[in-house]
């Protein structure tokens, strides 16, 4: 995804789809290139889920008492993900900064920690959040879309909100679809955001890109209007079984420990 959303790629990182690219990548810069900054973003990933789904969960059952007593509510379901956008964001935009750079093409970083200490040191502490607010503004439509349109397929396939793995990996898939292509152009601008990728950076007059709006500027201005949903594809492919698998765990645990806490007032 970071490949493909590159504005102006090397003649040698110029890719047609997803399978090509994964093809070249493996073939020419080695099997396990494409895994490369999955270590970091699995060490961010277990504290921002775990600020996410805690803080989805609490704010949906307040908000949802509040807006529609006994019922469920649309409008809580995509607030109470916004609001769990702002914490998961937080955790998890350095993480993401370290693996889309460690992604590109000729990356000069070898580990995680290279990669840390030379943004760090050249770019200071801001550098890890530069993309903060983008990432906000990419997310939190992301998240509203995201749990509203998970929530309206759980009432169509599984009404009574009982444990069904089917019906949750399908809703997370569908929604996570729905959600990614609708907020690619963001994405595209936050990747630009991350990367500061070289040869963009010539159409950029402050030689750094700084905020969405010049982020979104210099999008247009180097490849137009088909640039802002650049790897629209490889983002909708990344995202179906990311989802689907994100609120099949979680339901899956949720059962689990439902269940234990019901057991354990039926016992006293």
């Amino acid at each position: 995804q970071t490949r493909m959303q590159s504005l102006r790629p090397e003649p040698a990182a110029r890719y047609r789809n997803v399978l090509e690219a994964l093809w070249r990548i493996a073939r020419t810069e080695g099997l396990w290139r494409p895994m490369r900054g999955m270590n970091i973003t699995a060490t961010g990933a277990g504290p921002a889920h775990a600020l996410y789904f805690a803080c989805y969960e609490k704010l949906k059952k307040t908000l949802s008492d509040v807006i529609h007593a006994g019922g469920n509510s649309h409008v809580a379901n995509g607030a109470a993900g916004c609001v769990a956008t702002l914490l998961h964001d937080a955790a998890m935009n350095p993480a993401e900064v370290v693996k889309q750079r460690m992604q590109m093409y000729n990356s000069p970083y070898q580990r995680v920690t290279d990669c840390v200490r030379a943004v760090w040191r050249n770019e200071g502490a801001g550098a890890f959040y530069r993309s903060y607010t983008t990432q906000l503004t990419m997310n939190i439509p992301f998240q509203a879309i995201h749990f509203m349109t998970y929530e309206f397929l759980q009432e169509q396939l599984n009404p009574h909100r009982q444990y069904n793995p089917g019906s949750h990996v399908v809703s997370g898939a569908c929604a996570g679809a729905v959600a990614a292509a609708a907020t690619t152009p963001l994405d595209v601008c936050k990747t630009l955001l991350n990367t500061q990728e070289s040869l963009a950076l010539s159409s950029n007059i402050s030689g750094h890109i700084t905020g969405m709006a010049n982020a979104f500027r210099t999008v247009y201005q180097v490849g137009g209007v088909t640039a802002y949903f650049r790897g629209v594809q490889a983002r909708v492919i990344y995202q179906m079984p990311s989802t689907a698998i994100a609120w099949s765990v979680y339901e899956f645990f949720k059962y689990i420990l439902t269940k234990r806490q019901e057991e354990r007032r039926a016992g006293k």
